[in-house]
């Protein structure tokens, strides 16, 4: 019986060779600006954050089914949020690369195309779409292939937030030449989560001088100083943004100053 993580990606590669059958001519010429992320993690002294648009989850069903895109935008630029990430899934998150153009063309933030990808059609797409960043998953794929896209991915123009969840994974992350490093607290074949991931791994990273960015499971004040304190340089939070009554207060209490972190 496979994981959550495999069915997604059966799922995924049946997405692709639609994707591959489509006839539109995509744009991927100077169609948007360039937005870099990595040029605000080298000039920022407070935690970066990336504000996620998420419907729903596997783990969790509908998390915010209702809420417009372009809407929830306005609200993470309004409120601070250094990037916004579109979770462009349709089987699993209920999100659609139509969702990622609707933010682009509402705020002027970096966009990072959340999504599990496979192959370079969905980069190219992400990136007609009106994508900054991707997203590439270590856990997916073998490290020859992960290379051949994360080097794809820069040659269109695009940054790249790299994945993890283990030792292992960040040998292959390190070795690709990864200058963002996602850990992913959320264990994506039982989707448990646990902030001692970014604990655990966090050392390593800042020894080797990538951005470390702390993914999944961050609600609370405490939840960020806790991956300040071990080294992250920003967080990606999704859930707790889509469902808070709060959402200015929460952004901004998160957006803390990064002294006394671990820096680069």
């Amino acid at each position: 019986m496979g994981t959550i993580l495999d069915k997604i990606l059966a799922e995924k590669r049946n997405d692709i060779r639609n994707l591959k059958k489509e006839n539109e001519a995509w744009n991927l010429h100077a169609k948007y600006e360039k937005r870099s992320f990595i040029a605000r993690l080298e000039s920022g002294h407070e935690l970066a954050v990336i504000a996620e648009f998420k419907r729903a989850s596997p783990s969790k069903g509908d998390i915010n089914i209702l809420r417009k895109p372009e809407e929830q935008a306005l609200y993470y630029k309004t409120f601070g949020a250094d990037a916004i990430s579109v979770l462009t899934d349709n089987a699993f998150f209920k999100g659609s690369f139509s969702d990622l153009t609707m933010v682009r063309n509402t705020v002027d933030l970096p966009i990072l195309c959340k999504d599990f990808i496979l192959d370079e059609i969905q980069i190219m797409k992400a990136k007609a779409a009106g994508a900054n960043l991707i997203l590439l998953i270590v856990a997916a794929m073998d490290a020859g292939r992960l290379k051949e896209l994360y080097h794809f991915a820069l040659q269109q123009g695009l940054e790249v937030l790299m994945e993890i969840h283990d030792e292992q994974e960040l040998e292959i992350a390190l070795e690709v030449g990864a200058k963002i490093i996602g850990v992913n607290n959320r264990n994506l074949k039982t989707f448990e989560v646990n902030l001692e991931v970014t604990e655990k791994l966090a050392p390593a990273i800042k020894k080797a001088g990538r951005y470390l960015i702390s993914e999944s499971g961050i609600k609370t004040g405490e939840d960020v100083q806790r991956v300040i304190a071990s080294g992250a340089n920003g967080i990606l939070v999704g859930e707790a943004f889509m469902t808070s009554d709060n959402l200015e207060g929460l952004l901004t209490a998160m957006k803390l100053p990064l002294e006394g972190a671990v820096k680069q």
